[in-house]
């Protein structure tokens, strides 16, 4: 069933996990191993990986000769913050129908958060990206992405800011965003915050203050996200180890 590529274990994932969404697993049951196997055309070896990335994340639970069973309290658990995702996803996720609105695009000298975060000089500038995501024109999430600006390396317009971080990073300025370092923090909205989101000035908003790195452990972006806490949760598991 599917093409053979590095990606064939997460292909084999995402397509278990979406038919356990649309419960398609009578009594929540899932076949064996060999059974997956056989109907997607996959080793067993391949759907055995599948199936740990799923245990770990809490959607399946594996019982010693009973079999696997899809765990109904881990599908509570829409978005992995240790995962990296576009907001597009997360709020679809949520059951939302999303929307991207290009804020500003403008390059600026860096002030010292993006300065330090990103390890630039006194005189050096950044592109600065804001976008606001919503469902059905109510404002959940914005965003506001710095890059230093002799990274970028093709023309900045609505198109192109529109692009996932991720995506844009590897386009406009041919490199790859590994990983972030995330710090999660509560605010209370200011005037222009509350203004953008559709909250009172002085509610409390989640931040996501982050710094992303390429594979050389290079600072690439230094991304803050503010996300509406009355429309959007965010919930993991922790395990005992």
């Amino acid at each position: 069933m599917f093409k053979r590529s590095p990606s064939l274990t997460e292909q084999t994932r995402l397509y278990i996990k979406e038919r356990i969404l649309n419960n398609a697993f009578r009594d929540g049951r899932l076949p064996s191993e060999m059974e997956l196997a056989n109907a997607l055309g996959v080793s067993r070896t391949t759907v055995r990986d599948a199936l740990s990335k799923l245990e770990n994340e809490g959607v399946i639970i594996r019982k010693q000769g009973a079999g696997t069973f899809v765990n109904q309290t881990g599908l509570q658990v829409r978005t992995r913050l240790e995962e990296m995702w576009s907001y597009e996803e997360v709020l679809r996720a949520h059951g939302y129908t999303p929307s991207v609105k290009v804020l500003r695009v403008a390059e600026a000298p860096a002030d010292q958060g993006d300065g330090e975060a990103l390890r630039l000089g006194a005189h050096d500038r950044v592109l600065i990206i804001e976008k606001l995501f919503l469902e059905d024109n109510t404002p959940v999430i914005l965003t506001r992405n710095a890059i230093p600006r002799a990274m970028v390396q093709c023309e900045v317009d609505e198109a192109a800011a529109r692009r996932p971080i991720y995506q844009f990073l590897d386009d406009c300025c041919q490199r790859h965003l590994s990983y972030y370092l995330s710090e999660i923090v509560p605010v209370v909205a200011n005037s222009m915050l509350a203004e953008r989101l559709g909250v009172q000035p002085g509610a409390a908003v989640l931040v996501f203050d982050e710094t992303g790195f390429d594979a050389n452990h290079h600072p690439v972006v230094r991304a803050r996200s503010w996300f509406r806490d009355d429309l959007l949760r965010f919930r993991l598991i922790r395990r005992r180890t």
